[in-house]
């Protein structure tokens, strides 16, 4: 797609329970977007089901600027599926994917939009630095890529966050995924083509305000969850450990046979058959936590429910003005009958 063709950018941002950063997060979006190359802009905010006043704080952006719209979920449905309805109500021919609390900084907006005009389909963000983050969780962050691609026929790049943009046929490509449980960057690798990607580096600043939302707990459930999409892997594991465990068995089996008849020899029972019995029941149990996984997955994904449940709200000020007009056509309809019904009591009294 040539440059003169690009006319609209769509900036999809999620947001829960951030009602203290989304004045800063317009603010800097104020500064960056006039300088950005693309014709027209919308501002795509997706509250994922926020109890704080997120919501009302967009609401209020909306009476000064028209490009805001907001997706409103009923609920929380999580990150990744805020991206995506963030990306079913755009109508940009690029998006922007950004988070709400300034760790994705907006400056490298107008850099992501050069690339794409000079052709770049896909344009990445490469987190050299995240400043917020402790050697631990970037110890255990790096650890579970290794997992995760060693497991996974998928591979996923390590410090590739969510800030990115997608040209309009990628983004068409990633709609027709149907799946409820999902990891936007996997699907995007799934789909993405060796040439027409550009990346920009950047140092992740501090969250501007709030904590993060993804505790140790949601994150290890994440990777776990992850590793299910994308791989069966685990299943095979699986097998292969049972099939260790039972050329173990045997062995031991053998050694306790010689042990009795040959050398005379024999191990108190109680222990062997007490360490067996718990090793083999820990093994099953696994490999039954690996299936209902699987299983489980299963099970939701036919049930076939909506992705998410929102109202989506446009400019504040473009619904005043329709209510208006409606308003004033209704005057207008109601004098026009009023008159009609003169002029004919008129000639009845001729």
């Amino acid at each position: 797609m040539s440059k003169n063709q690009h006319q609209l950018l769509s900036i999809i941002i999620s947001a829960f329970n951030e009602e203290g950063n989304i004045d800063a997060l317009y603010a800097e979006l104020k500064k960056v977007l006039p300088n950005v190359d693309v014709p027209n802009i919308e501002i795509i905010f997706v509250n994922d089901g926020s109890t704080d006043s997120t919501a009302e704080k967009i609401k209020k952006l909306q009476t000064k600027d028209s490009r805001v719209k907001l997706v409103d979920f009923k609920r929380n449905f999580g990150h990744e599926i805020a991206m995506t309805a963030g990306m079913e109500y755009a109508k940009g021919d690029a998006c922007i994917f950004m988070d709400s609390d300034l760790q994705h900084p907006p400056v490298f907006i107008k850099e992501m939009v050069d690339k794409w005009n000079k052709g770049a389909d896909i344009v990445l963000t490469r987190r050299i630095d995240n400043v917020a983050t402790s050697k631990l969780y970037k110890f255990m962050s790096a650890a579970f890529y290794k997992i995760l691609n060693l497991l996974s026929d998928t591979k996923i790049p390590e410090k590739t966050p969510d800030f990115r943009l997608l040209d309009k046929k990628y983004t068409s490509f990633l709609k027709q995924f149907n799946e409820g449980e999902r990891l936007f960057r996997g699907l995007l690798n799934y789909i993405m083509p060796n040439e027409g990607v550009e990346y920009i580096e950047f140092s992740a600043p501090e969250r501007f305000s709030g904590t993060t939302k993804y505790s140790f707990a949601k994150s290890l459930a994440l990777a776990f969850s992850t590793i299910v999409q994308f791989s069966v892997k685990p299943l095979r594991f699986s097998i292969y450990l049972g099939v260790l465990t039972a050329t173990f068995s045997l062995f031991m089996g053998a050694y306790f046979f010689i042990e009795y008849f040959f050398l005379n020899q024999p191990t108190p029972g109680f222990a062997t058959l007490m360490t067996m019995i718990g090793f083999l029941g820990a093994v099953q149990l696994i490999m039954l936590g690996i299936v209902g996984e699987y299983i489980g997955k299963i099970h939701m994904e036919v049930k076939r429910r909506p992705l998410f449940i929102a109202d989506y709200i446009e400019a504040q000020k473009v619904e005043k003005v329709a209510k208006k007009s409606f308003m004033t056509e209704l005057t207008k309809k109601s004098q026009m009958k009023k008159n009609i019904l003169k002029t004919k009591k008129k000639v009845e009294q001729k």
